[in-house]
């Protein structure tokens, strides 16, 4: 596989998106000036996501059939693993809410060797200006009560899809649960695997098309009920 340009091996950022025609290009944009290399799954958008993705400078993978979310991390964490060169991985939402700025405090995090998983928190420094939407709340506070139960780490936040990983950390990772429980399964292998982790503060922008994408409070049920009793 050929480098992309001036981009690093070191640092790879996994994309996963499914109809984001109208945040893909944004989201894009903030990578122009970055020496990250990124990889942007696209789940089977029925909109012109991928033909906008073609215009960067990026690999992008595109599956058959609409599997998920979380099938869509996997797809990106096999190619990395068995493409790349790559040292660290992070994971990075495709509808606008996270800050490309905020990468380099994981990958500083885990560059120290003391971590092998960092996790964006919005809960450890939050933000008085910007108001969580009373259903995400709701969502998130069943996620946290859950985690911590069945995995007993001190999370704060469950359900941030900024996260870092170390190559070797990435190879304990096999994500099954296809659709959103993949992000409480994650937390759950990194505690079997008795992965070393951390939170570190990031931001998360809500605006109403990431509100209206988001999950719902019936959606919190469903994500219980694949964690409890379906393997996909």
């Amino acid at each position: 596989m050929k480098a992309l340009n001036h981009k690093s091996q070191d640092v790879w950022v996994i994309i996963p998106a499914f109809n984001e025609e109208s945040s893909i290009g944004k989201v894009l944009d903030q990578f122009t000036e970055t020496d990250y290399s990124v990889l942007v799954i696209d789940d089977c958008s029925q909109d012109s996501t991928p033909t906008i993705v073609l215009d960067y400078p990026v690999i992008l993978l595109q599956h058959a059939a609409n599997l998920g979310q979380g099938a869509a991390l996997q797809t990106g964490f096999d190619f990395v693993k068995k493409y790349t060169s790559a040292k660290y991985v992070v994971t990075f939402d495709s509808d606008g809410q996270h800050e490309v700025e905020e990468i380099i405090k994981l990958v500083e995090s885990l560059q120290c060797q003391k971590y092998d998983v960092v996790l964006g928190s919005r809960f450890l420094q939050p933000n008085p200006n910007i108001r969580i939407p009373l259903g995400k709340t709701i969502i998130l506070k069943f996620g946290l009560f859950f985690t911590r139960i069945t995995t007993r780490m001190s999370v704060t936040d469950t359900h941030n899809g900024l996260r870092g990983f170390t190559i070797n950390a990435l190879r304990n990772i096999n994500i099954q649960q296809n659709r959103m429980a993949h992000a409480s399964e994650i937390l759950s292998q990194i505690s079997l695997k008795n992965l070393r982790w951390k939170e570190v503060p990031v931001t998360i922008h809500y605006t109403e098309y990431s509100i209206k994408k988001g999950q719902s409070v019936f959606n919190a049920f469903n994500i219980l009920w694949e964690l409890l009793f379906r393997r996909e």
